[in-house]
This record gives structure tokens, sequence and C-alpha cells, in this order.
């Protein structure tokens, strides 16, 4: 069993990180806090019950010399910690600012250089991973990416503008957490420069603009490029959970009635389930597959929970009233029948089931201690 620990665990990488790693066999997670840098006992102990670190933890924002002390001085307790420990292999969030004059490149530079002495000293495995910017699933508007700030604000009806139409390199965070995965199994001690996407700011905005206006008329885009996929999927992480339910338009004629289910311009399958009074399907998350469930026929409890939270949430649905739900990606999911007959659900997911890469990942819903 491999003991990785994440320092910074709470933000957008290092929660990416920790989704990611628990669909990894035998890896143990430890998610570092805030509370483990507010003593040197609390910190200590925490390295040393881990095998690897992956240090995310840092300030992005903010006045420039705080944000530049505080990175260095995270750094600099990580190290004394790691003196103290059995920990030989260490790996860092570094981005492109280095690159640039700034406060915060200057930090960044400062702790890669630290961490880099400390592998010299103690012989360790050290990787200085340096990513373009990181977008993804639950970011944080305003501060973690433009990626960001623009779904929050389509998402909720708000004015969008571009201050600076510049070029920006952007990746997904899974994308960056399979990055720290194969450098781990390799034992990689270079540094790494990953490529993302090269794009410019207003079209950020106008794909984002347009999966909205799509999405809103039950079109799900073409998602065939990877960039898309993950973009879209970050953009209806901030529509949940107040977007959904989505009740359908129930069309009648004396023959009977019909509604449209799905639509894209992606393919993907479809497929109808019967299942029987209590007994509950799914229990499992996804991280990258679009998901949806409506019920047909009969009453059902759909049940989600993002990961590491405690809060579920729960919508009651029935065939009465066609209405369907979109699974977000990295929440875990399932559907109960909570009626006294069979229970009749068409699935749609935005590919095709391939089962040796079937992106499903067994977890309860219902969170117990130390589960994801």
């Amino acid at each position: 069993m491999m003991r990785i620990g994440i320092t910074g665990s709470q933000g957008l990488l290092g929660w990416h990180l920790s989704c990611f790693l628990s669909t990894q066999k035998d890896v143990e997670i430890k998610r570092g806090h805030r509370a483990e840098f507010e003593s040197s006992s609390a910190l200590s102990d925490f390295v040393k019950s881990c095998d690897v670190i992956i240090h995310c933890a840092g300030m992005n924002r903010g006045d420039e010399s705080l944000v530049a002390q505080t990175n260095i001085k995270l750094t600099e307790q990580l190290v004394s910690a790691l003196k103290n420990s059995q920990v030989k292999q260490v790996l860092f969030a570094n981005s492109t600012h280095i690159d640039r004059q700034t406060a915060y490149g200057e930090s960044k530079r400062t702790s890669a250089k630290i961490l880099g002495e400390w592998a010299k000293e103690s012989h360790g495995v050290f990787t200085d991973i340096v990513f373009p910017g990181i977008f993804g699933e639950q970011g944080k508007p305003f501060y973690n990416s433009v990626v960001s700030t623009f779904c929050h604000q389509i998402a909720n009806g708000e004015k969008t503008e571009v201050h600076q139409d510049s070029e920006i390199e952007l990746i997904h965070a899974s994308e960056a957490s399979q990055i720290f995965w194969n450098a781990i199994t390799n034992k990689t001690k270079e540094q790494l420069r990953p490529a993302g996407t090269k794009i410019r700011v207003t079209e950020v905005l106008v794909r984002i603009t347009e999966f909205s206006k799509s999405y809103a008329s039950n079109i799900v885009p073409d998602l065939r490029d990877d960039f898309d996929l993950y973009l879209f999927n970050t953009y209806r992480s901030y529509l949940f959970p107040k977007h959904y339910p989505v009740s359908l338009e129930l069309k009648s004629d004396p023959r009977g009635t019909l509604f449209e289910a799905e639509k894209n311009k992606n393919g993907g399958q479809a497929f109808v389930s019967t299942t029987v009074p209590g007994i509950t399907r799914g229990n499992h998350f996804h991280i990258r597959k679009i998901e949806r469930f409506c019920v047909i026929q009969g009453q059902a409890k759909i049940q989600i929970r993002k990961l590491y939270s405690d809060q579920v949430h729960e919508f009651d649905v029935s065939g009465i009233k066609p209405q369907y739900i979109d699974m977000p990606t990295l929440h875990t999911h399932n559907i109960t029948n909570t009626g006294k007959d069979t229970l009749l659900t068409l699935f749609w997911s935005g590919d095709i089931f391939d089962p040796k890469n079937t992106d499903t990942y067994s977890l309860v819903v219902q969170r117990t201690t130390g589960s994801a």
C-alpha cells in the first residue's frame, strides 16, 4: 500500500488529485489541510504518515508580498517536517508563472529550489511539475481560473466581461492528476512542463456560452474533443444542484404520450432498465463520463454526493412527470425504486461503454468514516 499525502487537498488541484488517486489500486490518500501547517507537530505527524508527498498548498491571489511570503513559508515548513521523516519522494505543483517576474512567480521558483535542495541532501526523488493554467469542476470563480469565473457567471445569468483578450494555456485538473501519478510510478527526477490547450480568452467565453445555449435547449454539444468535454463538464458543475431535475415537455395525442429524453451532437449510448421495488442501482462515480437518469415509469429517489463531502442531495422523481438529472462528474450517485411497482428508467451516457475503460468507480453515496 502506497500512502500519498496531498498538501492543500481542499483546493482545486488537491481535490481533483484526491478523487483521481482514489481510483488507483493499493493507494491510501492522506489529505492535508491548513490545520497541519498551524503547528510543527501536526505537520510532522502528517508527513510521517506518508510515503510520498504532493505539495499543492499555496496562495494564488492577494497582496503580492503576502502571497510570496506564504508560499515560501509553507514550503520551508514542509521541508522541515520532511527532514524528520522517511519520505523519499516529493512532487511539486509548480506553475508557468515561474517564467514571470512577479512575486507569485518568484515564490514558486524559490519553493522549487528549496525542495530540490532537500532532495539532494536526503537522496530523495523530487519532481518539479510546471503546469499551465489549471481548470476544472468546483473551481473558485475570481480565484482559480478565468474558466471558473465565466462558468459561474453564465450559470447564474450574470454579466461576463473580457478584460484582456490574451492567449492562455489550459490543462484540466484530471489531466494534471494523471501526470502526477505517472511521475510517482516512474519516480521521475526531472522538471516536467506538460503542454495544455492554447486558446484566447474570448474563445473560452464563446465556447462556454455556446455550451450554455445548447444545454438549455436540452442538446448536449459535440464533445469528441477532450478539451471541450472537460470544459463542458466544468460548466455543468456550476449548474448543480439548483438546475435539476429538468422537466421535459410531454406531448400527448389519442395514441398516447411522447417526450424527447435526450438530444446530442456527440452520440453516446442509451439503454432502459427495470428495477424492482426497494432495490438501489449505482453507488459509483465518473471522472469524465456524462450520464443522464430519466425515470419513465414508477417512482424513485436519486441521491448524489460530491466526493469528500458529507452533503447528500436527494431528488424524488416520477414517470408521471418526465424529468432528467445529469450526474455531475466526481460525484457518487445512485437511484432507488421507492414505489410499489417496477421502476423503468432510461439511462444515457456520453460515450459507448468500454469494458476495458469503464470510467466507473464504486463508492456508496452514504459516506462512511474515511471514505471519499
